[in-house]
Order: structure tokens, then C-alpha cells, then sequence
């Protein structure tokens, strides 16, 4: 009898996991792997790495880049190992290696609360980066136009979330994932080639973007932020991986290994070339997104802002669906729902309205940015995985493991705490002159 309940709720939560997003599907290929990640890394926030070095300057700008870089493929490659760090078991999710790591209450209290700030924080300054583009694009291309609000910008680009949220795992959309990440390299090269071409500006200034000292110091804190923001997409890296077959003969971190080294080439491609170029063309007084500051040519300039829509469409979707999934998962397992379509369409519909209606009244893309970037980015890319990994592997003291893993805590804290303390400010200095549905 215990045998026979017991495979009926095996059954059941095997019925439920292929319903659910994140584990509907599992047979992505390594290069599923490699476009996810460049959709949900090259994002709208290298955009926002000129005005970052102009915060930080020249020498601790390049030094917080490339350190970024390498601290964060380094935990890239923790999460890669760990998703299978109990032999037969896969971490499915980034809440599951908490709990695995932390215990079952206290990893979920630690782990979801992160994840679910950095998921619908990005899909929230995704919405203001897509209607912001589509703005951007249509004065333009239309000079004769009558100005139409950011608000109504945004409602057409949430018009199309309401329809994409509605493919029902990561592996649907693949092709949405694909031109997200193509259009993310054309514009981070229009971008960059863009600044080049143009040349410094005759007046180009290098120093601070502010007057005084004390602003001076909290513009510093902004910009690492925000270089958190543009490196943190780990929050999303199990629930890719978990879309990967893995075999005791070929486990999914090898696949998924690969698609992630090609990632990061290409988001080294686009990073470094957009931060050292946009700032040497416009210096202290390049704009918080890069492509506001470039006005000529004009055609190519609104190119570079439908493809940034194009991308932030894919790269909203590829953040929501672990969102999607765990909410559609305490629906079905703590509250009894049953797994039907019309539970997931007035779910999802739900949760693009509510990002929607934030981001229209908080357009503060810059400062939203770095808050995120340094507030739950930091953690949950630069040293959650090494603290789970230090709890989990327990390296010998002061071995190389260990000397690595404590060098990435200390960098993300400094992240973490500098960066949230210097976007607070610039929000409230924004929200100053801010009228709502503007």
C-alpha cells in the first residue's frame, strides 16, 4: 500500500515537472546553452558601461571590467559543476543547490528572495530599456512626429511579452533566444564602432562627472554597480542547464561548459570595445545609455534601438520563465491547482502586467541598474556560488580553491554595498525632477 502511494506521487511530481517550465524539456543542445547565456549577459546593461567608466575612470574602470570577467566565469563554472553535485540528483533550479547547500528552510530563505528580486528587477529595467528604445528609434525616424510618452512606449513593448510569455519552457524559445543574442552583438558593435568612427568630442573631459568631491565618490559606487548589473546573469544559469540531457557518460556540464566559454567570448567582444570606445568618444558627458548619446548617422543610430527591442524581448523572456516557473510550482504543489493552460495564461499575463506598471512609473534606467547591480546582482553571481561552493566541497584552508573563492566574496560584497549606496542616491536625485507617466 505505502508502495503503491508512493509511486503515484512519484508519478504526479513527475506529471508536474513536465509541465512546469524550467524542466518541461531536456534535450538543448550546447549551443541552446551558448545563445541563452549571451541573451541573458549581454544585456542592456553594456549600454550602460560607458557611464560607468566615466564614473570610475579610466584605470579602475578597465581594472572592475576585466575582474568581472574572470571572477564571474569562475563562478559561472562553480554552478556549471554543482548542478550535479549529489551523484543521480540534478539542481534544477538555484533555490534547489541552496537548499542542498544550506538545508531545506534556510537555503530557500536565503536563495529565492535574491532570485526573484534579480528576475523581475531585469524584466522591470528591460521594460524601460525597451520602450526607451522604441522612443529613441521613432524621434528619429520621424522628426515631424508629435512626441508620444515613454508610457505608451512601454505598453507596446509589453504588448509583446503578453504574447511571447505564453511558449511554455526555455527550450520554446530558442528562436527568440537566437535573434536576442545576434541583435545584442550588432548593437554592441554599432555602438562601439559608432563612438570610434566619430572620434573624441573637440571639449572631451576625463575627470569627474561631478562638481564635488563627495559627488565624485558616490558617482565611483554607481558605476560598480552598475559593471555588476552587466555581468550578473548566473540567476538564470541551472534552469538553462537543466534544459541539457546529461548521461553518466556525457553529464550536461560539459555541453553546457562549452556554450558558456563561447558566451563569454562573445561577451568579451562586446563588452570591452563598448566601455573603452564610448567613453573615449564622449568622456564625462556620455548619457546613461550609450546609443542616446549617438545621433548621427541617424538611420544607424535607430537601427541600433530596434535592435536593442529585438534583444531586451528575448532577454525578458529568458528571465522570466524561471519566475514562471516557480510560481506556477507553489500554484500546483502548495495550493492545489491543477495544471491547466488557462492557470499559466492568467499567471503570466499577470506577472508582464505587474512589471509593466512598475517600470512606467519608475523609468530610472541608469540608477535602477546599479541599485540591482549592486543590491542582489553581486550576490547571487560573484559570491553566493562561492560561499555554496566553500560550504559544499570544503577546499583545505588557504588552498588555491579556497584563496579564490574568498577573493570573489570580498570583491562581490564590496559590490554589493558600494554599488547599492551610490544608486540610491542617484534615484533620489532623479526622482526629483521625475513626473509620474511621463
Amino acid at each position: 500500500m505505502l508502495n503503491r502511494e508512493k509511486e503515484k506521487m512519484e508519478d504526479n511530481n513527475k506529471d508536474i515537472n513536465n509541465w512546469l517550465a524550467v524542466t518541461r524539456s531536456r534535450n538543448g543542445k550546447w549551443w541552446y546553452s551558448a545563445f541563452h547565456n549571451v541573451t541573458a549577459l549581454v544585456g542592456a546593461g553594456v549600454l550602460g558601461f560607458p557611464y560607468a567608466m566615466s564614473q570610475l575612470g579610466w584605470g579602475p574602470g578597465i581594472t572592475v571590467l576585466v575582474l568581472s570577467w574572470i571572477c564571474t566565469l569562475y563562478t559561472a563554472w562553480q554552478m556549471i559543476e554543482m548542478h550535479e553535485a549529489e551523484s543521480g540528483k540534478r539542481f534544477d533550479r538555484y533555490h534547489e543547490l541552496g537548499q542542498y547547500a544550506f538545508g531545506e528552510k534556510l537555503g530557500l530563505w536565503i536563495v529565492v528572495p535574491q532570485t526573484l528580486i534579480v528576475d523581475i528587477g531585469t524584466d522591470i529595467i528591460y521594460m524601460i530599456t525597451g520602450g526607451n528604445s522604441l522612443k529613441k528609434a521613432h524621434q528619429i525616424l520621424c522628426k515631424d512626429c508629435k512626441p508620444i510618452r515613454t508610457t505608451y512606449f512601454i505598453m507596446i513593448f509589453a504588448s509583446l511579452q503578453f504574447f511571447l510569455s505564453h511558449l511554455p519552457s526555455f527550450n520554446s524559445i530558442i528562436g527568440v533566444s537566437i535573434s536576442a543574442a545576434v541583435m545584442s552583438i550588432c548593437y554592441s558593435t554599432i555602438a562601439w564602432t559608432s563612438s570610434a568612427h566619430k572620434g573624441a568630442l573637440p571639449d572631451v573631459k576625463y575627470d569627474g562627472r561631478s562638481s564635488t568631491t563627495t559627488g565624485n565618490v558616490f558617482d565611483f559606487f554607481t558605476g560598480l554597480g552598475t559593471i555588476a548589473f552587466g555581468y550578473a546573469a548566473h540567476n538564470v544559469l541551472l534552469e538553462i542547464q537543466a534544459t541539457v540531457p546529461s548521461t553518466p557518460e556525457k553529464p550536461s556540464k560539459k555541453a553546457m561548459w562549452k556554450g558558456m566559454i563561447a558566451a563569454y567570448i562573445v561577451v568579451g567582444l562586446c563588452y570591452f570595445p563598448v566601455a573603452i570606445f564610448g567613453y573615449w568618444a564622449f568622456g564625462n558627458s556620455v548619457t546613461d545609455n550609450i546609443l542616446m548619446s549617438l545621433d548621427k548617422p541617424h538611420w544607424l543610430t535607430a537601427v541600433a534601438n530596434i535592435f536593442v527591442v529585438i534583444h531586451v524581448t528575448g532577454s525578458y523572456q529568458v528571465f522570466a520563465v524561471p519566475v514562471f516557473d516557480m510560481m506556477e510550482s507553489v500554484m500546483v504543489r502548495r495550493m492545489n491547482f491543477r495544471p491547466t493552460w488557462y492557470l499559466r495564461f492568467i499567471s503570466r499575463n499577470i506577472y508582464v502586467a505587474l512589471t509593466m506598471l512598475v517600470a512606467i512609473i519608475f523609468p530610472f534606467f541608469g540608477g535602477l541598474l546599479s541599485f540591482l547591480g549592486g543590491l542582489v546582482f553581486a550576490p547571487t553571481t560573484y559570491f553566493l556560488p562561492c560561499i555554496i561552493w566553500l560550504v559544499v566541497y570544503k577546499p583545505k584552508r588557504f588552498s588555491g580553491s579556497w584563496c579564490a573563492n574568498w577573493f570573489c566574496i570580498v570583491f562581490g560584497v564590496l559590490l554589493m554595498v558600494l554599488g547599492s549606496i551610490g544608486a540610491m542616491r542617484e534615484i533620489i536625485l532623479q526622482a526629483k525632477d521625475y513626473k509620474f507617466f511621463s
